[in-house]
């Protein structure tokens, strides 16, 4: 990681991705530049809007940062105290990539092998990082058009990005937890609201409730439009607040890490709702 003339380590340097314990970036300043995700930290990117992705039961599974180029998401793994577990998993990935039927290239990049999958119409290129205890994970999908400028762009993103492992046992390869700022968790929860009585009653279990509260400062937030939400239980997607005028391209989901062969191309599969 590069240091300043200080010997500071510090962000805008695309020295990362950067751990968070290493930073002597203060924390204001992370506060406005970066969308804070918990277990990492994103750069916001100029003109882009946030995606959200919830499970069945509610939770945060992925964020993406929907840019004209495609969208992108950085993801942050447990990982050993050795380094290589990037390494095992574009083997892994890689192979399952191939028996899903994509084209699949591995390419050398800044941080070492990239994955770069094809389907019609569709390119998805993985890049991952090694470092203490944890593994981060980019991911850029968008139009084959696109890729180039898509690449570029989400490396410049991981360059920027900071993961905060935290102190709690988790076992290697499992995803370290996604929490959602204030703000973006309650424009994520007017809009599961706005889902579930656009498809009429529901149980008491049908999801949370809320509403965007406008007078809470969002720091970074404040530089990318209304968050909106993809939902795993079907429901199309919804915002919070009015769309933004850019539109989101079409894209695919991306698929978690895989553990063993598993379906890698399942997500990528479906269109994009709405």
């Amino acid at each position: 990681m590069a240091r300043d003339e200080q010997g500071e380590l510090r962000i805008g340097s695309a020295g990362g991705p950067y751990d968070i314990e290493a930073l002597d970036t203060p924390a204001e300043e992370l506060e406005n530049s970066h969308l804070d995700l918990g277990s990492v930290l994103v750069p916001v990117v100029e003109g882009g809007q946030v995606t959200v992705e919830m499970s069945a039961a509610h939770e945060p599974e992925a964020v993406y940062l929907v840019t004209p180029h495609g969208r992108i998401s950085v993801s942050a793994f447990a990982a050993p105290k050795s380094p290589g577990l990037w390494r095992e998993v574009v083997t892994e990935l890689a192979a399952s990539l191939r028996e899903e039927g994509a084209q699949v290239s591995i390419e050398d990049g800044h941080w070492g092998r990239e994955i770069v999958a094809t389907v019609p119409g569709a390119a998805h290129r993985f890049v991952g990082v090694d470092g203490p205890r944890w593994m981060v994970r980019c991911i850029a999908s968008g139009p084959d058009e696109t890729a180039d400028e898509l690449g570029r762009l989400a490396r410049a993103v991981l360059a920027e990005s900071v993961v905060r492992r935290g102190d709690e046992p988790h076992p290697p390869r499992d995803a370290l937890p996604i929490v959602l700022p204030p703000v973006l968790a309650e424009q994520v929860a007017a809009a599961q609201q706005q889902m579930l009585d656009e498809q009429g009653p529901t149980d008491e279990t049908g999801g949370p409730a809320g509403s965007p509260d406008d007078s809470v400062p969002g720091g970074a937030l404040e530089q990318v439009a209304s968050a909106t939400v993809i939902s795993e239980d079907g429901a199309p997607p919804a915002t919070a607040e009015e769309p933004a005028a850019t539109e989101e391209p079409a894209v695919e989901d991306d698929e978690p890490m895989p553990r063993s062969s598993g379906s890698a191309m399942q997500r990528f599969r479906r269109n994009r709702r709405g």
